[in-house]
């Protein structure tokens, strides 16, 4: 009797369930996704408001979607009346098909067709970064991706290379016929530019053409057969993202006119800081988020996969959520939003409460034991997850070497994860002072009161520590007034932490680029000073040490001042050093566009005289007041790097056309073209003849000795001379000779210059 007072009610429960489960899989729920009384689709792709395909079925004219006659039967739709649409999703992303740059030469390396493809949004619509990869197919190509996004310019570019078709892997894109890079956050327009090294004369007869594009990751999988089928009218995907307008949603919400997210169970978010918001339906509810009515209540109860009801429960739905059914002497074990099941029901005595009581109080003893064992055990985990990191980020080796050389690197180098977590308050994003390729540099107050630059690496090649180690014991016996200190460092953690003293001032890049400082005007002097010393700490670092290093990113932006503006050399993060008996260094390409010497682009052989190229540059920044690379040039010469322009001018004698302004009236006429002529020996295209940084240094240091009163005529014209003649600057208190060599065409060289 008692079998069947509890059995029969549950088998009816479970049959009413089975019923109703039936009867709602009959009628799948439908949710509109465009205005009433407006067009869904266009040909096979859906149209969701905001967009809209005809006047009153769109948010604004930002999301109008033309629905084309194409060559098919199959409308096509058109976004901004230009750019192909294949998809767009509510979770905000619209598929554009875009063209693909090329370059193409014949046999006998003549440019048969430049095409460089530009494409353009509004800014509610951006490029993803996470969906989409810059990539570049060809074996003899370099590859730039310029654009403007988040009210700023950038260009990011990669450079594959080949010798043979037979070196070339299908599916790997790593640089060998094929190369790929990350595009940056909130780009809203990107223009891709291609040009050749060697014009495809030696590898023209698999690889005639060199192709670029900005393409949705996995739309795109390279094979050796993309040298050759790759169509200049090609056109691949890429995913655009959108948001409704630019600002938050709390500025949002204030306009109740304008405000997207009024209707029913739906909410504003913010997928990306500062770039606009999005709509998004409640949880419990689906459709269209951008509609009145377009969030509707999900039936749970349709499938058993999205209720918790158990055996023999009914499922209950309820707006927003659901409700299991309990039978007698059971109750349910929350309010019924996202039930999980049924409970027996307790029953009422003195005996139970008692149990209650000694069962409350088992549950606290439980549970302070239970937090004990976990503080004690999460100590353990994290002092062996330390040695662990220590080991593997090579701190016996570091040991080893401390042991090895008592005196010579101070003790308290070795700094610990629990001291650096506290100078940076935990690694807060208010202390990012800066974040770049290598890693993110934090600001931080040791227990001592020394403020410090804390630099959180990336993860380090295992394969590679010995040489991490060395580098790390090298660079902290560098005791130079210009180079910046390392202090110590930290392995204790996933990533090694690198401690550097800390310089106030900011960068030479900003000194010469963001405008006048008021306090401190950019005058000849100054930056005559700040020369002598980069050079002076270069040469120490190629001459002085006991192993010589290589700096491989020298760069204004990676030279600092203090607070008595006194220039500091850093970021030593693709720093090598090479034994006395070797001349050069074979490396992957590394650096930074403008300042990369040409030679270094072609053999991957870096030098000490590469970072001569690269110091020439930054001569160039403090004598024109220019960016290496810039949208600011003229027309003419809009491709070309500073460093060219600079040595077309130097050629041409008219340093007088691209000398900052500010210079040419202070009277120091001698020195800043003998400083000119010194750059253009920095910047010659044949490595063998540039100066030593020793020589740079030497010659820039009896400048600033010699006092030289101004000798050069009005017109500040630099001397002409003519090819394989000796040319030599002199005074009387410093000499030095250079050799022209005008027999080559700079335009014809620059690595950076596109087609014409």
């Amino acid at each position: 009797m008692g079998f069947n007072r509890f059995i029969l009610p549950m088998l009816l429960h479970l049959v009413i369930a089975l019923m109703l489960s039936s009867a709602s899989t009959l009628t799948p729920p439908t949710f509109p996704i465009a205005m009433p009384g407006c067009k869904d689709h266009c040909g096979n792709v859906s149209i969701p408001f905001p967009f809209g395909i005809t006047e009153d079925c769109y948010l604004n004219k930002y999301f109008f979607i033309n629905c084309t006659n194409s060559s098919t039967s199959v409308p096509q739709p058109v976004l901004q009346n230009a750019i192909n649409v294949t998809d767009i999703s509510l979770e905000g992303q619209v598929h554009l098909m875009q063209d693909i740059a090329s370059d193409c030469y014949d046999k006998n390396g003549s440019l048969l067709g430049n095409i460089s493809p530009w494409m353009r949004l509004s800014k509610r619509f951006t490029f993803s970064s996470t969906a989409n990869k810059f990539i570049v197919v060809g074996c003899d190509a370099l590859a730039l991706v310029k654009g403007f996004g988040q009210n700023r310019s950038y260009a990011t570019g990669c450079i594959p290379s080949c010798d043979y078709k037979e070196d070339v892997i299908d599916g790997s894109c790593s640089g060998i016929g094929c190369c790929r890079t990350d595009i940056p956050p909130g780009a809203w327009n990107i223009n891709v530019s291609l040009t050749s090294l060697n014009n495809h004369t030696k590898v023209w007869d698999f690889n005639p053409c060199s192709y670029a594009f900005v393409v949705e990751e996995k739309a795109f999988n390279f094979s050796a057969s993309n040298l050759t089928n790759l169509s200049d009218d090609l056109s691949l995907p890429v995913v655009v993202d959108w948001t409704i307008e630019e600002g938050s949603c709390e500025v949002a919400q204030r306009n109740t006119t304008s405000y997207a997210c009024s209707g029913k169970n739906s909410h504003c978010y913010e997928p990306f800081k500062g770039l606009g918001y999005r709509c998004s339906c409640d949880q419990g509810y689906e459709g269209n988020p951008y509609l009145p009515d377009g969030c509707q209540d999900i039936d749970e109860c349709q499938k058993e996969e999205t209720n918790n009801c158990k055996f023999g429960e009914l499922c209950i739905n309820v707006e927003g959520g659901y409700n299991c059914s309990c039978p007698k002497g059971y109750l349910q074990k929350d309010d019924g939003k996202g039930s999980e099941g049924c409970i027996p029901q307790p029953k009422k005595s003195y005996q139970a409460l008692v149990a209650g009581a000694f069962a409350g109080a088992g549950v606290l003893f439980l549970v302070i034991a239970t937090y004990t064992l976990y503080k004690v055990v999460k100590r353990r985990r994290n002092k062996k997850r330390q040695e662990k990191f220590f080991k593997r980020n090579g701190g016996l080796l570091l040991q080893h070497q401390l042991s090895a050389d008592e005196g010579g690197v101070e003790k308290t180098m070795l700094f610990s994860a629990k001291e650096l977590n506290k100078a940076s308050d935990g690694f807060n994003e208010n202390r990012i002072l800066g974040q770049g390729g290598q890693g993110t540099v934090y600001k931080g107050m040791l227990t001592d009161g020394r403020i410090v630059a804390i630099k959180k690496s990336k993860k380090v090649d295992e394969n590679q520590l010995g040489q991490f180690i060395n580098e790390v014991v090298l660079l902290s016996q560098i005791n130079h007034r210009n180079v910046v200190k390392l202090l110590g460092c930290c392995l204790e953690t996933e990533v090694p932490l690198l401690v550097y003293e800390f310089i106030p001032n900011g960068t030479l890049f900003t000194l010469i680029h963001n405008g006048n400082n008021e306090e401190l005007p950019l005058t000849w002097n100054l930056r005559l000073r700040i020369a002598i010393e980069v050079a002076g700490a270069l040469a120490y670092l190629h001459s002085a040490v006991s192993i010589p290093i290589y700096h491989r990113d020298i760069k204004s932006s990676n030279i600092l001042l203090d607070e008595k503006y006194i220039a500091k050399v850093s970021d030593f993060g693709t720093s090598r050093s090479v034994t006395i008996d070797k001349t050069h260094l074979t490396t992957v390409v590394k650096g930074t566009f403008g300042y990369l010497d040409p030679e270094y682009f072609q053999s991957s052989q870096f030098t000490e005289k590469s970072d001569v190229y690269s110091f020439g540059v930054v001569l160039a920044e403090l004598l024109t007041r220019q960016k290496p690379i810039s949208s600011a040039a003229t027309d003419e010469d809009c491709n070309l790097s500073l460093a060219t322009r600079f040595l077309i001018s130097m050629e041409q004698d008219s340093l007088r056309n691209i000398l900052d302004p500010e210079l040419i009236n202070q009277g120091n006429e001698q020195e800043i073209t003998a400083v000119a002529k010194l750059a253009q020996r920095c910047l010659n295209l044949n490595g063998k003849k540039r100066p030593t940084m020793k020589e740079v240094a030497i010659g820039l240091e009896s400048m600033k000795l010699s006092s030289v009163q101004s000798t050069t005529p009005e017109n500040f014209q630099s001397p002409s001379h003519n090819e394989g003649e000796s040319v030599v600057f002199s005074d009387n208190n410093y000499t030095w000779t250079t050799e022209g060599d005008s027999s080559r065409s700079v335009s014809d060289v620059d690595p950076l210059m596109n087609k014409h």
